[in-house]
């Protein structure tokens, strides 16, 4: 089973290019269970990273490693305000329901274990 995470954060001013560099540098290989990591930008200094892991056990078992690097992270992001503090509009974990894939169709794109396929 394929599962995703979203984290979404907004960086202070001058800091975007420190939090891309710090999550390069991060050892992927010590992070168990991790299959891809993408950082997006969606918009100034809003930056929104998405994890895709083995199993819905693989993103706790992964903090240890995910806290470690969270030293350097720390003062980075800046705090969204109305008590949401510095990563709050999209914080969620879940199982992959559909994937789509420009040259397949909708239907096609739904994984094996969904059925039917629900958008």
């Amino acid at each position: 089973m394929t599962v995703m995470n979203v984290v979404h954060m907004r960086v202070k001013p001058g800091h975007e290019y420190d939090f891309i560099n710090i999550h390069e540098e991060m050892p992927s290989s010590e992070i168990t269970g991790l299959k891809h990591f993408w950082l997006i930008r969606s918009g100034e200094r809003s930056l929104i990273v998405v994890g895709d892991w083995e199993s819905p056990e693989a993103i706790p078992a992964a903090r240890p490693a995910m806290i470690a690097n969270q030293g350097r992270l720390r003062p980075i992001p800046e705090n969204l305000g109305d008590g949401r503090g510095d990563r709050a509009l999209v914080r969620a974990s879940g199982a992959l329901l559909a994937r789509l894939s420009a040259r397949r169709t909708f239907a096609e794109s739904c994984p094996p274990q969904v059925t039917p396929c629900i958008w």
